[in-house]
């Protein structure tokens, strides 16, 4: 069996102290050791870098790839949502090649840029393009919608048909897919209540929650912008009954705020929501760069990471954001919380974020036992000296030439 170790000026595992001049060995793919000041035999020599494992990004719509720099900005989600289906409508031009090269492109950059595992949302279930060894793997989040469904249990059942085929372990080893709802303004609380009966995992439930003002106002008013699109739209349900409540306690009472459950945006929460989600042991998934190009407001990053509850990272989509490079989202998030500390953030990027997938046992951190999917990035000379400072340059800006994936053989 083949053993290499490499070592660097930082080691940071994650789940322990960063390591100046450490070194990590690995065997068959896996983290045999991890230590500091001389390796145990020879070692490759990355010098002047850190090394820390690969990133999650924990919420991302590969499929909406092709559509980059075709929904511009807006000032309001329903703004944003127009211009996204009516793009949707026409089609990529050059057809559905379009789209799997968009798609090809996209996971080559998420792979480049340190990514080692993503949540990956789809409606149509195109299949990503295998990319060889390299690729990101996958956690698939097949979304149903539909707000005045004939037969939620049929659609339920349909749809885990469809996940179960695609993605069985001939056509798909390794990668996890569930059946969920895209929104509380967008998914019939029948259809909500049916996905979170039949939930079985592996993978977590997931659900785009709070992100709006007009997803507030639509839950506890029964009017705005969504009712009117969703009425323009033909699919407005008559007999829905307005829940009077904020979107946490609404999932709640359907039954979907379970362990686990991702829940994605989360702008427009309240204390008390937060403390709710942290009870439910729910995860929130933050992508504050989407939230902005959208128009839905700004996240309260801080006031994740004080009320305690577990925050992952999502780049969300191309058609949201300039790039699937979790190096920019985290530096959205220090523009934004200054006061956190940088490495409670880079733990919601690798730890947190494959936890929250449900592979917290083969990524998230540098340990003996897990996929030795490493990521290194370079320093600069005039980095300084302490672990703070390693870790405050990889949350302010890291430019994607730094980062390089470390290719061990896995043999």
């Amino acid at each position: 069996m083949s053993v290499t170790t490499v070592r660097a000026r930082w080691v940071l595992p994650i789940d322990g102290r960063p390591i100046r001049d450490g070194w990590v060995t690995v065997a068959a793919g896996r983290v045999q050791a991890v230590g500091g000041g001389r390796p145990p035999g020879a070692a490759k020599d990355l010098g002047d870098a850190v090394l820390l494992p690969g990133l999650v990004n924990a919420h991302t719509h590969l499929e909406l790839s092709w559509m980059a720099g075709r929904v511009p900005p807006a000032s309001s989600l329903e703004e944003w949502i127009r211009e996204l289906l009516r793009v949707r409508r026409l089609g990529p031009p050059a057809g559905e090649a379009e789209v799997t090269d968009a798609m090809t492109r996209a996971v080559t950059g998420v792979d480049a840029t340190g990514t080692v595992l993503v949540g990956d949302v789809s409606n149509t279930l195109v299949p990503v393009p295998t990319l060889g060894q390299g690729r990101p793997t996958r956690v698939v989040f097949h979304e149903v919608l539909g707000f005045d469904p004939v037969d939620p249990v049929a659609i339920v059942r349909e749809a885990r048909k469809r996940g179960r085929e695609t993605f069985s372990s001939k056509k798909a080893p390794g990668v996890l897919f569930s059946v969920v709802g895209h929104a509380p303004y967008s998914t019939a609380p029948a259809l909500l209540a049916e996905i979170a009966a039949r939930h079985e995992g592996p993978a977590p439930l997931s659900i785009h929650l709070a992100e709006s003002v007009e997803e507030i106002e639509f839950l506890h008013k029964g009017r705005g912008p969504l009712k009117t699109m969703l009425k323009r739209l033909g699919v407005w349900n008559g007999t829905w009954q307005v829940p009077r409540c904020g979107p946490v306690e609404y999932l709640h009472r359907l039954g979907y705020l379970q362990p686990g459950t991702l829940l994605v945006h989360c702008v427009h929460v309240t204390v008390r929501d937060l403390e709710q989600i942290r009870e439910a042991e729910a995860v929130v998934v933050t992508c504050p760069r989407s939230n902005t190009w959208v128009g839905a407001g700004v996240p309260p990053i801080a006031r994740f990471y004080g009320t305690g509850v577990p925050v992952a990272i999502g780049t969300d989509s191309l058609a949201s954001t300039d790039s699937l490079n979790m190096f920019d989202e985290l530096a959205a998030l220090r523009r934004l919380a200054p006061e956190v500390d940088a490495a409670r953030m880079l733990d919601s990027a690798t730890r947190v974020g494959a936890e929250a997938l449900g592979l917290g046992l083969r990524f998230g951190t540098i340990s003996p036992g897990r996929e030795a999917r490493l990521v290194s990035v370079a320093l600069p000379t005039n980095i300084g000296a302490s672990a703070e400072d390693v870790e405050e340059y990889l949350v302010s800006g890291v430019h994607a030439d730094a980062v390089a994936r470390l290719d061990i053989p896995f043999h």
